[in-house]
Parts: structure tokens; C-alpha cells; sequence
């Protein structure tokens, strides 16, 4: 065997236990065992240094623990391995979130949403920091976005359905609101939100003021 095929088995050989080990990582911050994640996305990091996805991990690790600083090193890092790395946007979202940085949080979300519209995390985040800041068409965009590949998924409905309400877009909420309690004929929150929502509704028609 000559030392070009030596090369790429141990190549492939490195790529399969960079998987196994960062997967492991994965499945230690799931069930909360953060300083064994610490050790296998650090392994995986020395394994694979060029790619993006143990320092999202240490980053995840970072945030559990309430270490801002730590945590937004290394979604940087994997930022700077790759530019279109949705989750390490979405991490730096959330430190900027936890400080208290609501517009360059929204910015962040909303980058992660354009590299992936799939990602719950970032659509709740953009939601929260939405209701920090006021700003509610791009939200409600990309809520709009999601339930069209997620239809019934009454966790992005009812952040829809309120912001529908704050927007003075009583209708759509009420629409959206009734649809969750079909769904989910016990679901308080929705049942609370669409009270109020009726209540807005029948104020505005007794002053025939006209609502979206």
C-alpha cells in the first residue's frame, strides 16, 4: 500500500471517530452533562480543527453555564470556519439576547433565519426579542415561513397569534388562535390570548372602528 492510500485511510479514519466523538458531545449537553461534552467537542476540535461544529458545541456548553464571554469566543470561531454556519449565528443571537443586546440579537436571529428558516431556536429567539423592541413584520415573515413547511405546529402558532395582536391584526390572531384550540382544545394560553382578542374585536366594532 503506498503512502497516498495510507493517507486517506487514516484521513477517513480521523472523519469517522470526529462524528462519533462530536455525536457523543451532542448526547452529553442533551441530557445535561456539560463537562463531559466540554471533553469530546474539545477532542473533536483537535480532531477536526477546521470545522465549525465542536465550537458550537463548547459554545452551547459555555451558554448552559452563564459564560457570555466563553461562549461567544467560540461561536465567533465557528463563524470564522464558516460563514454560513446557522447555528453559530443563532448562538451569538443568543448570548447578545442574555445581555441584554436586543437589536444586535434581533440581527443575529434574523442572519441565522436567512441561512435557515428551519431553525426553531432562532424563530423563538427573533419572537422574544421582537417583543423587547417592537418590530413585528419581519417576525411575523419568517413565523409565516415556517408554519408553511411545519403547518399545526401550535409552538410558532401561538407566538404568531400575539403577534398578530400586538400589531393591531386582531382577525388573523383570532383565526390562528381558534385553529390552535382545535388542535389543542386545552391549551389556557391560547384560550386567554383569544378572549382578550374578542374583547379587542368587539370594542372596535362597538366604535366601528375597522380591524385587520
Amino acid at each position: 500500500m503506498d503512502t497516498t492510500e495510507n493517507d486517506t485511510d487514516r484521513q477517513q479514519a480521523s472523519t469517522e471517530e470526529y462524528g462519533t466523538i462530536q455525536e457523543l458531545g451532542d448526547c452529553y449537553t442533551s441530557v445535561g452533562n456539560y463537562g463531559e461534552a466540554h471533553k469530546c467537542y474539545e477532542k473533536a476540535a483537535g480532531l477536526e480543527p477546521d470545522e465549525p461544529g465542536p465550537y458550537v458545541g463548547l459554545g452551547v456548553v459555555a451558554l448552559q453555564k452563564n459564560l457570555l464571554e466563553d461562549a461567544e469566543i467560540a461561536f465567533r470561531v465557528a463563524c470564522r470556519l464558516d460563514a454560513n454556519c446557522s447555528k453559530a449565528w443563532s448562538g451569538l443571537a443568543m448570548v447578545a439576547q442574555q445581555r441584554g443586546d436586543y437589536k444586535k440579537a434581533f440581527e443575529m436571529y434574523l442572519k441565522c433565519l436567512e441561512l435557515d428558516v428551519d431553525n426553531l431556536i432562532a424563530l423563538l429567539g427573533l419572537f422574544q426579542t421582537s417583543c423587547q423592541m417592537g418590530s413585528f413584520a419581519r417576525v411575523i415573515h419568517y413565523l409565516q415561513l415556517y408554519l408553511k413547511m411545519h403547518p399545526g405546529d401550535t409552538s410558532v402558532m401561538f407566538p404568531l397569534a400575539a403577534l398578530y395582536m400586538k400589531d393591531n391584526k386582531l382577525e388573523q390572531s383570532q383565526k390562528i388562535l381558534s385553529e390552535i384550540l382545535t388542535l389543542d382544545p386545552d391549551n389556557k394560553d391560547a384560550a386567554n390570548l383569544l378572549e382578550e382578542v374578542e374583547h379587542g374585536l368587539a370594542k372596535a366594532q362597538q366604535k366601528g372602528i375597522k380591524i385587520g
